[in-house]
């Protein structure tokens, strides 16, 4: 069964920071796409950023591009979004997903959902 759960989303006051962290199992991720998405209240869930299987291919965002990081750790089958200087507007609920083969920033492209994580940026 595959399955990739979120973790480390909370409150954080505008300026601070938070690591997401997503733990996949029940296939071998080393080759896929994997990707974070989130999604705000009343809003379409939008692509925040991807990582090749090796990590040496990235895609960010425009609005999340120099603050968050994306990376991942195949031999644990973990992927991480490091966000720093979070704003109000990074409120959402945040996504795990993966896929195979390239690279996507479109939602149903993507195989594997986690359940999300909810991230809450007060000013």
């Amino acid at each position: 069964q595959v399955q990739l759960v979120e973790s480390g989303g909370g409150l954080v006051q505008a300026g601070g920071s938070l690591r997401l962290s997503c733990a996949a199992s029940g296939r071998t991720f080393s080759r896929d796409i994997m990707a974070w998405f989130r999604q705000a209240p009343g809003k379409e869930r939008e692509f925040v950023a991807a990582i090749s299987g090796s990590g040496g291919t990235i895609y960010y965002a425009n609005s999340v591009k120099g603050r968050f990081t994306i990376s991942r750790d195949n031999a644990k089958n973990t992927v991480h979004l490091q966000m720093n200087s979070l704003k109000p507007e990074d409120t959402a609920v945040y996504y795990c997903a993966a896929k195979p083969n390239g690279y996507s920033s479109l939602k149903p492209q993507y195989d594997y959902w986690g359940q999300g994580t909810q991230v809450t940026v007060f000013s």
